[in-house]
């Protein structure tokens, strides 16, 4: 007889190997016709133009990291609300346990509106596109020379 692990062990292998024959099954049946057409990059119906590799704005990853954490604390706040109101621990312990748990959802949302707070202030929040920095470089050589070397290759 199996263990409940042994049985969970069970439907994984089942599981993976249903995929893989699957899959295999597939690779067998499909037909494998590349050509040029579909071998490009899709981007959304559009065809691509330029470099893949652009450099973003930080505040995009800002905005999704502050997303996320919002996203995590409500994953926290469901299991609490459910064990919150239990009246057997709230009987049991005189009615300290709702107040156990009141104030250490008050202390949990606190830091994180003190966190939102952190971002709101240092303007991570602001949806403003820096200003570009023009670096400035000392050098001997004079910048008509840049000019024309700019206007040869252009």
């Amino acid at each position: 007889m199996l263990s409940d692990f042994g049985i969970i062990l069970l439907f994984i292998i089942t599981g993976l190997a249903f995929v893989g024959l699957i899959l295999f099954v597939g690779g067998l049946l499909r037909p494998n016709r590349p050509n040029i057409e579909k071998l490009t990059t899709y981007e959304s119906g559009e065809e691509p133009v330029g470099n893949a590799n652009v450099q973003f704005n930080i505040r995009f990853y800002v905005v999704a990291i502050i997303f996320v954490l919002f996203d995590v604390e409500l994953v926290f706040l469901f299991p609490w609300a459910t064990v919150f109101g239990q009246k057997t621990l709230i009987e049991e312990t005189d009615g300290l346990w709702g107040w156990l748990a009141l104030t250490e959802m008050v202390v949990f949302v606190a830091l994180l509106a003190l966190g939102l707070a952190y971002a709101w202030v240092k303007g991570f929040l602001d949806w403003v596109k820096p200003e570009p920095k023009i670096p400035e470089v000392k050098t001997s050589v004079p910048a008509s020379l840049y000019e024309k070397v700019n206007q040869k290759y252009k």
